[in-house]
């Protein structure tokens, strides 16, 4: 966990401890009203030893944590109850392609000192027509993803008190939007770390009591095989039709969505790694100081770039064995008993992992875990959302740039509350249906164009950036563009192949 403190000089560090998704709350940290400041930098050298290197990392712990919320606690769970560990391989290979596009994307940060949508309205064509897609897209995808989330929570909430679901989101609601605000989180957000490190804990006690023999395990990792649904899960839920409507959420939110990618380049501004050094959020990249780099200054920045590589590389890990020790779970416990846990009644089922292994007592703890890792991971996403949109529109319209951050952070803040006091009253029971439709939308559907416009602001519009001196130190490898090349083309086939069909189901399930 990176735990926020403070040097004498004002400057925040990090001290790591080993409990990864406790970070999930903390992620608002790095969104002050301000601007995200510098926080690991005192100067410029990057760090050269091990323990310097792990002060510094933290984007990475706040990526990870973001994303440990509904598509770990809920959709790896379920996936696993009702495929079992054979599908094991889509957790590692999802992961995967999300942690290329998130390293590639921040790479480009470290060098340029620019966030992601920046880049993207550098990408040839019409002028900001992919902001303009990202916008439009990531507007309905964050109310509907941040709707699921705060659904989840009062589910989550509502085994422990029983208030009623719609008073939940309210409460909820309300709550977090105050936080979000006012940034008055540190002694929640201490006690939902605590809840959420129960619930990691918990998962991995369970995972290794259920763990499959070798040959089983080996199998579900590089087996690549989608089995068929079961019998017994068709008759338990009708709408469970084939095994790509069960992959496919787990494929979107597994290492969190497209926005998680665009975030974590906020993050490492926040940080502070290369030239995003005394940058801040919602600023383009210097340009005259690009072009100005001497070979001397790139390589002074070039250690970052390692940094960064480790950085990311633990948030690929970390997200890696939490997911998969979610599926393992569900696999291990609820996929012998036959039991496909689906809307209201997916929370009691749930909690009866816990409370198979620990008593009544566990159910208690899984409900409080989940409604805490539900409601930081909500915080993440409304310290995320309203900036990734709000960055968009000040590129498409440059007036709205003048605004001061916190005054475009608050405006689109103010529209998610509206949306989440909505969805909350009118969809509070389709719990799965919000998950997966925000799976779809943040996690699929975009992530082909994204993979795309990192590669090319990585090989192209970095190089036009740079001086040639600097370029030559902080050139891509060709690794990097073999990651996007199977990026992209992954999440093409399942965009054209795959989504249309379950975009389809979705549709019909709405218009009943």
């Amino acid at each position: 966990m990176a735990v926020v403190g403070k040097h004498q000089n004002g400057a925040a560090s990090h001290t790591c401890v080993p409990t990864p998704a406790i970070i999930a709350a903390a992620s608002v940290a790095f969104f002050r009203d301000r601007g995200i400041e510098e926080r690991h930098m005192d100067k410029k050298a990057a760090p050269s030893g091990l323990w310097s290197l792990i002060l510094v990392l933290g984007p990475s712990l706040i990526w990870c944590g973001e994303y440990i919320g509904s598509g770990e606690v809920i959709l790896a769970t379920r996936t696993g109850a009702i495929l079992g560990t054979c599908v094991l391989w889509a957790v590692v290979f999802t992961i995967f392609l999300k942690y290329c596009i998130g390293l590639c994307g921040a790479r480009y940060t470290v060098a340029t000192g620019e966030g992601m949508v920046d880049l993207f309205g550098r990408m040839p064509g019409p002028k900001n027509w992919l902001v303009w897609v990202v916008f439009l897209a990531q507007l309905a995808a964050g109310i509907c993803s941040v709707g699921a989330l705060l659904t989840a929570a009062a589910m989550f909430l509502d085994a422990l008190l029983p208030l009623g679901r719609p008073a939940w989101g309210v409460i909820t609601t309300v709550v977090c939007f105050a936080i979000a605000w006012s940034e008055g989180f540190k002694i929640l957000t201490a006690v939902m770390a605590l809840l959420v490190g129960v619930i990691v804990v918990g998962v991995f006690y369970i995972a290794a009591h259920t763990l499959p023999g070798l040959g089983e395990f080996l199998t579900g990792l590089f087996g690549f095989r989608v089995p068929e649904i079961p019998a017994w899960a068709r008759a338990q839920d009708a709408s469970l039709t084939n095994s790509w409507a069960l992959l496919l959420p787990l494929f979107g939110w597994a290492a969190g969505g497209f926005a998680s990618q665009v975030w974590y380049t906020y993050w490492v501004l926040g940080a502070g790694y290369g030239m995003a050094r005394e940058r801040k959020w919602g600023q383009a990249a210097d340009e005259a100081r690009l072009k100005s780099l001497t070979r001397v200054q790139a390589e002074e920045v070039r250690p970052w770039l390692r940094v960064l590589t480790v950085d990311a590389t633990v948030a690929c890990v970390i997200g890696v064995t939490v997911t998969s020790a979610f599926l393992l779970a569900g696999a291990g416990i609820l996929h012998p008993a036959q039991v496909a846990p689906q809307k209201e009644e997916l929370v009691p089922t749930l909690s009866r992992i816990f409370s198979s292994r620990w008593s009544a007592a566990g159910g208690v703890l899984f409900a409080a875990a989940g409604a805490a890792a539900m409601v930081s991971t909500q915080l993440g996403q409304l310290a995320g959302w309203p900036r990734l949109l709000a960055d968009c529109v000040r590129n498409i319209f440059p007036r709205f740039g003048a605004v001061s951050p916190t005054k475009r952070f608050r405006l689109f803040l103010c529209l998610f509350l509206v949306t989440n006091l909505v969805i909350s009253q009118l969809l509070g029971n389709e719990l799965l249906l919000l998950v997966t439709i925000g799976a779809v939308m943040d996690g699929l559907l975009l992530v082909p164009l994204q993979a795309a416009a990192v590669a090319w602001g990585l090989y192209v519009t970095q190089r036009k950036l740079l001086s040639p001196e600097a370029w030559d130190v902080l050139k891509p490898r060709p690794f990097h563009a073999i990651g996007l090349l199977v990026a992209f083309l992954a999440s093409s086939y399942v965009c054209v192949f795959r989504v249309p069909a379950m975009l389809a189901e979705l549709f019909a399930k709405l218009g009943g």
